[in-house]
């Protein structure tokens, strides 16, 4: 392994010259302290229906891949855009004669694959709404809980799976009766099963151009399950005006999908908006390819993602935090994994959370060890609800934690609370609301029509706005201490982590009414490992109590308590959580994203357990 970075030496080495858009803003201030940020430049033009573009590129470039993975054998099987053309639209006929609608549309519980594309651009084409479900809602769930609680909100038409086999028990228990199921293969004891190949052998309704040319800005494409705070999953409506306007959003901000057709490796899960609307979204809009990803970042699964890269090289490179941490060994110890992944690379993209500096300049050093320069490392903020870019950094303004300005089309609202600028959004891509959810609905916009983030900014500079914006937290994460001293979460959070790098991935924040604030960490076992190679790769518990680990904690502990300025900054107190995050109870989300409300609340006795005057052992206690 290579020595340590270099962080000053790299920082001197220049960026890679890449085409950006330039966020600049107009600022409105109001007497009551509400600032508004307005685009200076104009949206341009944008297609009235995604599956426009498809159109384009089949007549343009109609041997050019759009889609490939992995099959048996090693090989990639591919699909050209002239062939999703075809396919689409005898699909999107097969998806039409059996009458489906926003009121019965299409459910897939199955994860990334050319089959789910297949059906979910078929549906598109219809005009019919789909919703792509996190896979762990059917494979994970022990009690179908939010599976069955969106099948009865969404009441679908039909359900599509991939493997009929592996999806059998969360398919009979949970789908009436009188749903058909469809599926690529396998079967479900009692049920009949539609065969895709069925759907695509399907002759061409002649109305299908008439019914296509009909789809409007404000059809429903596709409900996106979020959870947020709450128990159960809404299901944000995506119409084609805000997936067409995101789309020229993004192609106007990272103007270098211009340049050059983009080409994507990429595993980031269809039922979340960065995979499944800005990742595959950007690829059809500018022409691109996009190869499936079915590695994770996890021991046993970042392997696959590895040999992938070995192969295709990318233009663009989007993952979260977690997956360049696990990606990055071997990219510093493979000569020509790293040549391969560098060798055209425009930029990076991380979004779900904050990449940490070391991670961050350590990708730096091997740009520079590589091309000579930094390759431009990117992120923003954004929502399922704006489906999802809102703001962008700049190349040369990107660091951990900022989030940069408001992108063309976007009109940002900044409201004091507590202290903090609360964020709030408007703009064509934001969702009109929840699907049959009005009361939710209301709650999410304020009385101008902005949606509400609930997330909080920080001008990097406050006499210079165009400066851009820091993240700054989530408003309903923040609480008092009993001293009645509020408690900034986000920043805090952030700072233990990186602090405690690379033993924690995550760490829950409490001491509401309390005097002191206590933490409970979500171990990263990837980083445990690396303190003792002989613990599990999935024992969470073996971590927890490991003498090694909790040692190595302590001393990252203490150290991120000697940096504290204050009771609003010092944590004195840290479990090691020993059992794992609950999908089921909403503490943990399938791409790894942490509820913070929803682990306070379903582990109150930890906490409490926390504040004992006499804490048991497996507490770490700092004075």
């Amino acid at each position: 392994m290579s020595a340590k970075p270099d962080m000053s030496a790299t920082s001197a080495h220049p960026l890679r010259p890449i085409s950006f858009g330039n966020p600049e803003v107009t600022v409105e201030r109001r007497d009551d302290g509400t600032i508004y940020l307005r685009p200076k430049v104009k949206l341009a033009d944008y297609p009235v229906r995604i599956t426009d573009r498809l159109h384009h590129w089949a007549r343009a470039e109609p041997n050019r891949v759009f889609m490939a993975e992995r099959v048996a054998g090693g090989g990639w099987r591919q699909i050209t855009y002239a062939q999703l053309l075809d396919t689409t639209r005898r699909i999107a006929s097969a998806l039409i004669a059996r009458g489906l609608s926003a009121g019965r549309p299409i459910v897939i519980l199955s994860g990334n694959s050319i089959d789910h594309a297949l059906i979910a651009f078929g549906a598109l084409y219809a005009g019919i709404p789909f919703c792509p479900v996190s896979p762990a809602y059917s494979l994970v769930s022990r009690d179908y809980g939010k599976l069955n609680f969106l099948i009865k909100l969404l009441t679908p038409g039909l359900v599509f799976v991939d493997d009929a086999d592996k999806f059998a028990d969360a398919l009979r228990v949970n789908v009436p009766l009188g749903t058909e199921i469809a599926a690529t293969r396998g079967a479900v004891a009692g049920r009949d099963v539609t065969r895709l190949a069925d759907l695509i052998a399907t002759a061409e309704d002649p109305r299908l151009d008439a019914i296509n040319d009909g789809i409007g800005p404000d059809t429903i494409a596709k409900f996106l399950l979020t959870s947020g705070s709450t128990g159960n999953p809404k299901a944000v409506i995506n119409t084609q005006r805000m997936i067409c306007a995101n789309q020229v959003m993004l192609r106007e901000t990272l103007a270098f999908l211009k340049d050059e057709p983009p080409v994507i490796v990429d595993w980031l899960p269809w039922n979340h908006t960065f995979g499944g609307n800005h990742n595959i979204g950007l690829t059809l809009y500018n022409g691109g390819s996009m190869y499936l990803d079915e590695g994770k970042p996890m021991p046993g699964g970042i392997e696959e993602t590895v040999r992938n890269l070995r192969e295709i090289s990318p233009t663009v490179y989007f993952n979260v935090p977690k997956g360049y941490e696990s990606l990055l060994p071997y990219l510093r110890d493979d000569a020509s994994l790293r040549a391969k992944f560098f060798d055209r690379l425009h930029a990076m993209f991380f979004s779900g959370a904050a990449l940490s500096p070391f991670i961050w300049n350590s990708l730096d050093e091997l740009a520079v060890q590589e091309k000579g320069y930094r390759v431009p490392m990117l992120t923003g903020l954004g929502a399922t609800e704006t489906s999802p870019f809102f703001m962008s950094v700049r190349p040369d303004t990107s660091r951990s934690g900022h989030v940069g300005l408001p992108v063309s089309g976007n009109d940002a609202k900044l409201l004091p609370n507590n202290g903090k600028l609360e964020v709030r959004a408007k703009g064509p891509n934001v969702t009109p609301g929840y699907w049959r959810q009005p009361e939710l609905t209301a709650k999410a916009f304020d009385e101008e029509g902005f949606y509400k983030f609930g997330d909080a900014l920080k001008p990097v500079d406050p006499g210079n706005f165009d400066a851009g914006f820091d993240f700054d937290g989530r408003i309903a994460e923040d609480f008092k201490l009993a001293s009645g001293t509020w408690v900034s979460v986000g920043p805090l959070r952030a700072r233990f982590v990186g602090t405690c790098a690379p033993l924690v991935r995550d760490v829950v924040i409490a001491g509401l009414n309390h005097d002191e604030i206590s933490a409970l960490v979500i171990l990263d076992l990837d980083g445990c490992r690396l303190i003792n190679p002989n613990l599990a790769a999935n024992d969470i518990a073996a971590a927890a109590s490991d003498p090694k680990v909790r040692a190595a904690f302590r001393e990252r502990f203490t150290r991120f308590l000697a940096s504290a300025t204050g009771s609003s900054t010092r944590i004195t107190r840290a479990v090691l959580l020993d059992t794992p995050l609950s999908i089921d109870r909403g503490e943990v989300t399938d791409k790894g994203s942490i509820n913070q409300r929803a682990v306070l609340e379903h582990r109150a006795a930890l906490i409490e357990t926390l504040y004992a005057p006499v804490p048991p052992a497996s507490v770490i206690k700092l004075s």
